[in-house]
């Protein structure tokens, strides 16, 4: 098959073409540099031409409300309408657990807006919502510090292994469409303010976390059941224990 991966050169994009491309089908990595702008539509129309399959594994470059509703709006219009022509079979896109639970953050919304052009389309599709990536606790800590402190909710996580996250999206681009969501998640349920903590701690990092159940995520507050899976997820089977020992040297 031809598959087109957009964002194929950022984290789960490239290991996900590099697991495609093993097994043996032709695809195409789709990003800015490579010549392929799904917001200005630059390009779209040649990467996509006699493509089977397209995952849009692309995120926003800027979180500000407005600036992430209008990057999944137009990347997601502009996308849509260049499979159509070009006749793709199955559209993947990978989003995110929660995502309707949260609409509290402006990112979700974006997330949302863009799950709800995919179900009208038309085109034959599967949307992937993942927990948070492990990859992305760096990041989470960030967006609680003030000082040395972490402020951040004790809600409970589900993180996953981004190789974990390349494999199912993988084994998707191979399948059948769904036409309807499915979810992945991490195989260990843990709080978040716990886990940032032992991140921390293992990468030598002085701050201190503090559990607050009314810090916000990302604009949203989070209850116990804002981030994980109950619907039969797919789950994967790296741990942090075994992520952190692979993929992080501590300062």
């Amino acid at each position: 098959m031809k598959i087109v991966v957009i964002g194929g050169t950022g984290l789960i994009g490239s290991k996900t073409v590099e697991r495609l491309r093993t097994r043996g089908h032709e695809v195409i990595a789709a990003s800015p540099n490579s010549g392929v702008n799904t917001v200005t539509g630059e390009g779209l129309a040649e990467a996509l031409t006699s493509a089977d399959v397209v995952l849009d594994l692309a995120n926003s470059p800027s979180f500000e409300n407005k600036a992430v509703l209008e990057f999944f709006e137009m990347s997601g219009r502009n996308l849509l309408a260049a499979e159509k022509t070009a006749g793709v079979k199955h559209h993947i896109a990978l989003s995110v657990v929660g995502t309707e639970r949260l609409q509290d953050s402006g990112y979700f919304r974006g997330k949302l807006a863009q799950e709800q052009l995919i179900r009208a389309s038309g085109i034959p599709y599967t949307i992937v919502h993942s927990t948070q990536f492990m990859e992305f606790l760096s990041g989470i800590a960030q967006s609680g510090t003030v000082g040395q402190t972490v402020r951040l909710s004790p809600a409970y996580v589900q993180p996953i292994a981004s190789d974990d996250v390349a494999d199912a999206m993988a084994d998707v681009a191979l399948s059948a469409p769904a036409n309807k969501t499915i979810e992945i998640s991490g195989p260990e349920r843990v709080r978040l303010s716990e886990l940032v903590a032992r991140y921390l701690k293992a990468t030598k990092d002085p701050r201190i976390v503090e559990a607050d159940a009314e810090a916000k995520y990302f604009g949203a507050r989070l209850n116990d059941q804002s981030l994980v899976s109950d619907d039969d997820p797919r789950l994967g089977s790296i741990t942090f224990e075994q992520w952190f020992a692979t993929s992080v040297r501590p300062k």
